[in-house]
């Protein structure tokens, strides 16, 4: 396997953008609104971020269970997992290293560190009709794919490129989806984007495809960007945009509501 050339990602910077002005415009009504105090903005910023965090912890943990007695072991386990997460973004602590994501495994799936503890799989396996890198392989490409997000600069693009890649590597024996989901919402949140996730079965059925799709595309020509990448992007992008503007309405709609009870 090649991991891809951050220099090969192509992407719609307009969508980037989008997401950004979305951003401003909030924190723009909770530092110069007239109408209401600030701390009132700030607090119901807090309160929809809040509430996209308890959903990415219920939305992640139906993405990995295979029943309901999974599915509340695992939203346990993201739910402390995040909190630690929001722990280091307030200690100023990107997610940039390997050590952070045997911590992230340890933490989001204990199952899996147990198995293989602080070691990457050292068996083969496949996504579907995809088989993922031999075992040995998989510390190399893993150390090459941060040489290659770190040297991202736009976190939005650092962590949509993570996610595609470590997936791909599947570095682990279990529990990959949950701690590359987690993962890349560390570093969403780090920048102050909202966390983001699956949000239904139409979705899920969306994601897993463009991932297979994406990752045939690579076998056939390692290293090149492909129409199901760019596909994979926009529909991270939009997730973001979603839960960004779900965060400024709710911003907004404080403020015109306090406006019409004067």
């Amino acid at each position: 396997m090649e991991i891809l050339p951050a220099s090969e990602i192509r992407i719609d910077y307009n969508e980037i953008q989008e997401v950004q002005e979305i951003l401003k415009s909030t924190f723009r009504i909770i530092t110069f609104s007239r109408e209401h105090l600030a701390d009132d903005l700030l607090n119901t910023y807090l309160e929809s971020t809040t509430n996209l965090q308890e959903l990415l912890s219920i939305k992640n943990a139906q993405m990995e269970a295979q029943n309901d007695e999974e599915i509340v072991l695992y939203e346990r386990s993201l739910n402390s997992t995040l909190a630690v997460i929001i722990e280091e973004i307030k200690n100023d602590v990107d997610f940039t290293s390997e050590l952070q994501l045997f911590q992230l495994l340890r933490s989001i799936s204990p199952e899996s560190h147990l198995f293989h503890p602080n070691r990457y799989r050292d068996k083969l396996v496949r996504i579907g009709n995809y088989i993922c890198p031999e075992p040995d392989e998989v510390s190399s490409l893993v150390s090459q794919l941060f040489h290659n997000m770190n040297s991202i600069q736009e976190p939005l693009i650092r962590a949509i490129y993570f996610h595609h890649e470590l997936i791909r590597i599947h570095p682990f024996s279990d529990g990959n989806g949950r701690t590359t989901r987690i993962a890349k919402n560390w570093i969403l949140m780090y920048n102050l984007y909202p966390p983001i996730f699956v949000r239904d079965a139409e979705e899920k059925r969306e994601y897993i495809d463009t991932l297979s799709n994406s990752f045939s595309s690579l076998e056939k020509n390692p290293g090149k960007w492909n129409s199901h990448l760019e596909d994979f992007f926009h529909q991270e992008l939009r997730r973001i945009k979603q839960n960004a503007s779900l965060v400024y309405e709710s911003v907004k709609n404080l403020g015109e509501s306090r406006n019409q009870n004067e």
